[in-house]
């Protein structure tokens, strides 16, 4: 068996005044995940928990992101999540502080044989 692609999706998300980047980052996976109804399990005939779910989500500072708080939001399948630098933050006009940007993508894997 090999670990086949059959999805990527992507989200974006933000924290507008609370600067909570682990809020950012779970909406912007709630955004990809919720772009489409990811019925990819039944269509290949597999349990929804056989699905290989890694996200990537990028902000300004990583360190800052829950990724305990963030694998709650998956209702099924193997996910794991890297976070790394990107996203973006605005500084906010009128008031100190800023908006926080996430970006998230999702990629959704199965093991399965390849056909040739």
């Amino acid at each position: 068996m090999a670990k086949t692609r059959v999805l990527v999706e992507f989200g974006m998300g933000t924290s507008l005044r609370r600067e909570d980047y682990t809020q950012a980052a779970g909406r912007a996976l709630k955004d990809a995940l919720w772009h489409n109804s990811i019925n990819m399990a039944e269509l290949f005939g597999f349990p929804k928990e056989a699905m290989i779910i890694e996200a990537k989500i990028g902000v300004a500072k990583p360190e800052a992101v829950d990724k305990e708080e963030l694998l709650k939001i998956f209702p099924y399948g193997q996910p794991s999540i890297t976070v790394e630098e990107g996203g973006l933050n605005i500084q906010a006009p009128h008031r100190d502080g800023q908006t926080v940007i996430a970006n998230a993508a999702i990629v959704v894997s199965f093991d399965m044989e390849r056909v040739q």
